[in-house]
């Protein structure tokens, strides 16, 4: 009987903590949530119910802000350039950062550990003081208002950081393996592709992600390099949605439609690669 006496406020402590532990979640969810669904809901509203005091939590669906958005700027053309640029962004940031990597993880040369942290404290220069020396940079190499520009310049932005996390992956892999390889006559691109590119896939994949939201985010370099709709991404639609209002009266559907554009995707990538980010991530901080 004392026993049980003993055991029953244990047990009662317990499931109270469960249940606050819940409700706690619980609360949080729709905290984070919340921002998402007014987002939605305003994007699907019209403006004269988007605009009512007290505002209407739940108003008649409506697809004419897309229609309009089509309409009023080239929204095609910004989503083809969006996709263009973040893949090869991308595509352009892996490749320079992986060759980068393995230098500092394989080559021992004097001061390679102060690069490399000269390499990685670059990143705290901010994208603001480095628009006017880009943009001259770009005026000589004739490619201002143009894709492969903007490519350049943001991959140069995300490589430091790539090629931190990159390193600690190719560290882990045993030099011995690459040495054997040697011996049976292998060539340094036949190690990278057959050892070293499969043996850190999930750092690669991880950062190719994380790359690729960057660059489909990214509104400050298409914002200030790009001047024609062959250039400018779907970021930049979020500025030019403003035509043909006043100050005083923001278009916030066609904003907010804007944002569910952008964001649609970017939500899709996470959920079906979520467990390859966290795999990658945990897998570079381990030993």
């Amino acid at each position: 009987m004392t026993t049980l006496q003993k055991r029953l406020p244990q047990r009662v402590t317990y499931q109270w903590n469960s249940a606050a532990t819940y409700v706690y979640f619980i609360l949080f969810t729709v905290v984070v949530l919340l921002p998402v669904y007014w987002l939605v809901r305003s994007a699907l509203a019209s403006a004269a119910d988007l605009n009512k005091i007290p505002p209407i939590y739940f108003p008649t669906l409506t697809l004419q802000n897309f229609r309009t958005l089509i309409n009023q700027v080239p929204f095609w053309d910004y989503t083809r350039n969006s996709v263009v640029f973040a893949l090869a962004t991308t595509l352009a940031t892996l490749v320079a950062s992986f060759l980068a990597a393995y230098a500092f993880a394989r080559i021992h040369f004097p001061g390679s550990g102060i690069i490399l942290w000269v390499l990685v404290l670059s990143m705290a220069l901010p994208d603001v003081g480095t628009i006017v020396p880009l943009y001259r940079m770009l005026a000589r190499l004739q490619l201002l208002d143009t894709i492969a520009g903007l490519t350049l310049v943001l991959s140069s932005t995300l490589t430091p950081f790539t090629v931190w996390v990159l390193v600690s992956f190719i560290k882990q892999v045993p030099y011995e393996i690459e040495e054997a390889a040697i011996l049976d006559g292998a060539t340094l691109p036949q190690i990278f592709w057959r050892i070293l590119i499969p043996l850190t896939a999930p750092g690669l994949v991880t950062m190719g992600l994380i790359n690729f939201v960057n660059a489909w985010n990214n509104l400050l370099y298409p914002l200030s390099f790009s001047v024609s709709p062959s250039s400018k991404t779907l970021s930049v639609a979020i500025t030019e949605v403003f035509a043909g209002y006043s100050p005083w009266g923001k278009p916030w559907e066609l904003i907010s439609a804007v944002g569910v554009t952008m964001v649609i995707p970017i939500v899709l990538l996470v959920l079906f690669s979520q467990k390859a980010i966290v795999r990658g991530l945990t897998g570079g901080a381990l030993k």
